[in-house]
């Protein structure tokens, strides 16, 4: 449903008087304050209903009816990490049974396979093993982009650009400017979880601090190497604390237009340590469907102007609740994935794998049009109507089960990690 300025009072006449003010500045393209943002989460009833419907119409005005989605595969080459962090299920300490390991030779081989089958882009993305190799990410992206050379390498969060700096004992920008020419092209916006110093101490004690990872995103979009954005939501964090936060993201992006998108990630609580040994008082199961329509909606309101591009985690929502959050503000789908391995672990159940066709299948049930895009968001092709008979390579796997899966990987003998501490 799209909304008329003219009609604004009719719908808002019954409303909270703060909320109908808040959405009416949205609607009238104007910044809403994190204060008046948070305001939106205490709404009820058909105000609950009207954040919703404010949200689609900015996407509307954004980005129009599209649905964008990119065919991607991640590879996260190991699990062994240093870091402890409360909300991970993935990660191994060192000497555990099952940590792994990819050798290069195998990441390039995933690399090619995906792109065999359509991937215009690899998601390179890890634990931190300890004594790792100075130059292992540059060797892998080099490696990669010596056999593909067209692939789109989204590579290193910033808690790994980091790593891979303190390594080679040099500055951020000088180890930036070497994972560039060795062949990274954006960087994943995570390792963030929430931008409040207070709050990262307490669900990831040792983790990048806020002021770094603010740091390296600048420094990155200065340099050219443009970044995803994301929030960890659902776990011990408050509203203002989510409000904030993507503040924060937005003032970055008035200063760097760095940011191509912008994704809301549900806390995955089953597996993860914090939550299984309840570690926090208050820690939740995620966060619940409402507020989840909320935290994309919101996002959308407070973004406007600024960052065009609200992706949903199908690994994270599901099939059903990722439709329903394309008409709260999202319309970006990500990506196929093939091989989702982090929020596996951590207990989500939406399977590693969508295939193109089924995200196409999920946007025309809604009315929408899906559209195959690249990393930056350069629509590659669209699909107009249903009756368009196409079918990616990948659309055309017969058992996808022959891409593995993480709890088959730490099993593998030849990929376990070898402890160079014995």
């Amino acid at each position: 449903m799209t909304l008329q300025v003219t009609n604004l009072d009719s719908f808002f006449k019954n409303s909270d008087p703060l909320i109908a003010a808040t959405l009416n500045k949205a609607l009238s393209e104007k910044e809403v304050s994190p204060k008046e943002a948070a305001r939106l989460y205490e709404s009820k009833g058909m105000d609950f209903h009207l954040v919703g419907m404010v949200a689609d119409e900015l996407r509307n005005r954004r980005v129009g009816k599209k649905v964008t989605y990119v065919i991607n595969r991640n590879i996260n080459f190991t699990n062994v990490c240093i870091k402890q962090c409360g909300f991970c299920a993935f990660s191994r300490d060192f000497r555990e049974e099952e940590g792994y390991f990819l050798p290069t030779e195998e990441i390039v081989s995933r690399a090619k396979e995906a792109h065999s089958l359509g991937a215009t882009e690899v998601c390179i993305q890890a634990g931190l093993p300890p004594d790792m190799d100075a130059n292992l990410y540059e060797k892998i992206c080099k490696a990669i982009k010596a056999e593909l050379p067209d692939i789109h390498i989204h590579g290193f969060s910033p808690e790994e650009v980091l790593y891979g700096a303190s390594r080679n004992e040099i500055s951020i920008k000088e180890y930036l400017g070497r994972l560039k020419e060795a062949g990274v092209d954006t960087l994943p916006g995570t390792a963030c979880e929430i931008l409040d110093q207070r709050m990262r101490d307490k669900i990831s004690p040792g983790r990048i601090s806020v002021d770094d990872w603010i740091e390296i995103i600048k420094t990155a979009h200065q340099m050219g190497i443009r970044t995803t954005s994301t929030m960890m939501f659902g776990h011990i964090e408050s509203a203002s604390d989510r409000v904030n936060h993507i503040a924060k993201l937005r003032e970055i992006q008035k200063e760097t237009g760095g940011f191509t998108e912008f994704v809301p990630l549900n806390f995955i609580y089953s597996e993860a340590p914090m939550y299984k040994h309840k570690l926090h008082d208050g820690i939740r199961q995620g966060a619940s469907a409402k507020d989840v329509l909320l935290t994309h909606a919101i996002a959308r309101i407070m973004l406007n102007n600024y960052i065009n591009n609200i992706q949903m985690s199908w690994v994270k929502e599901g099939q059903k609740i990722s439709q329903l959050l394309l008409m709260w503000g999202a319309n970006d789908f990500g990506g196929t994935l093939i091989n989702e391995s982090i929020s596996t672990s951590a207990g989500a159940g939406n399977g590693q794998l969508i295939m193109p066709k089924e995200i196409r299948r999920l946007a025309w049930e809604i009315g929408r049009i899906p559209a195959q895009r690249s990393t930056s968001y350069k629509i590659l092709k669209t699909f107009h109507t249903e009756d368009e008979k196409y079918s990616d390579k990948l659309d055309n796997v017969k058992d996808p089960k022959r891409f593995g899966s993480y709890f088959e990987l730490i099993k593998i003998n030849k990929f376990k990690y070898k402890n160079p501490r014995k």
